[in-house]
């Protein structure tokens, strides 16, 4: 039996290293996630300097969701309008397509 294990990624966070398995492939990702958690630490921090450890983090995870989503709510009234878009242009081919010839 064939062991295929991710390689282990160290990523600090408030200080602290952490030690993640991350599927191949998705190295940056992770690098990237730590970073973007990081940059939020730092915001809220600035936000909330009294606030420390898991308050700290909690604050920050939150801000983090509801970022999360606003753009899923956002991402959806997108693809909304975008088929409202694509159902009119149907409609506007197909009634196109069936008039009758010779009257214009």
């Amino acid at each position: 039996m064939t062991s295929h294990s991710s390689p282990v990624n160290v990523v600090s966070i408030l200080g602290n290293d952490y030690s993640l398995k991350a599927p191949a492939g998705q190295e940056e990702t992770l690098a990237q996630a730590a970073r973007m958690l990081n940059a939020v630490l730092a915001e809220t921090k600035r936000q909330f300097p009294t606030l420390i450890g898991d308050k700290l983090m909690v604050l920050a995870a939150l801000n983090l969701c509801s970022r999360q989503i606003e753009q899923q709510r956002e991402h959806q009234q997108v693809l909304e309008q975008t088929q409202a878009k694509v159902d009119a242009t149907v409609e506007a081919i197909v009634k196109t397509l069936q008039a009758p010839e010779g009257l214009g």
